[in-house]
């Protein structure tokens, strides 16, 4: 099921407001988050327009945080943060995504909750393609 009005399932001009897109996972897409207050942060979205997690068989749910838990390993190995926090919020947006958002020690957030959109760091197209091929090339790593 896909819904015309959801970025995710759209993806073109409404996924670009806020992200990326990076590549398909096994059940879901990897999306980097445009703001990168935390460097690294990604989003893990369902392939399909979902609510909840309990929307999803066992087998379905399995399936999507082991595509999480293998975007995180990405993310560590890219960018070697501390800790990766995770975010699962949509309470209008409705479609099943986790936040991943790494966080370094003595760095913005550390040690608290982390913002949504702080609004404060943007790239160049030139850093977001390099922060996208840091990913892939540990996704690709990992895949082999």
């Amino acid at each position: 099921m896909k819904d015309n009005t959801c970025g995710y399932c759209v993806k073109g001009e409404p996924l670009a407001k806020f992200g990326i897109y990076i590549c398909d996972l096994s059940v879901s897409m990897l999306v980097l988050f445009k703001e990168q207050s935390h460097p690294g942060r990604c989003i893990v979205a369902y392939k399909d327009h979902v609510s909840e997690m309990t929307d999803l068989s066992d087998d379905e749910r399995n399936a999507f945080f082991a595509d999480v838990a293998k975007a995180a390993k990405a993310i560590h190995q890219a960018f070697h943060p501390n800790k990766v926090n995770y975010g699962s919020y949509a309470d209008t947006g409705h479609h099943l995504h986790v936040h991943l958002v790494p966080k370094y020690k003595d760095d913005f957030e550390w040690n608290s909750t982390f913002v949504m959109n702080p609004d404060h760091v943007y790239l160049t197209d030139a850093a977001y393609e390099d922060m996208i091929d840091k990913i892939k090339a540990q996704l690709e790593a990992d895949h082999e």
